[in-house]
């Protein structure tokens, strides 16, 4: 099974979770499939009044520079992990 293919599942995988990750959690599976289907993180830092808008961006910021299938496979093991 290819990288695209295993993160594809991993990505259906993560609609099915046992029970709902913590919002740290969330966050880092959010930057990390952004990371992985888009590349590096465009566009201005939301403002001040869009706290989550804020926190999305900024987790994905942090992964800047990561590789499309680096982060594929981050993803794939953390939501193997959380099985």
């Amino acid at each position: 099974m290819s990288l695209k293919e295993q993160f594809d599942a991993a990505v259906a995988d993560s609609k099915n979770l046992p029970e709902r990750p913590d919002n740290m959690t969330l966050l880092k599976i959010y930057a990390l499939f952004k990371q992985a289907s888009s590349g590096d993180v465009e566009g201005s830092r939301p403002g001040f009044t869009d706290m989550v808008g804020r926190a999305k961006y900024d987790a994905w910021a942090a992964l800047k520079g990561t590789s499309n299938d680096e982060a594929m496979q981050q993803y794939i093991d953390l939501i193997e992990g959380l099985k």
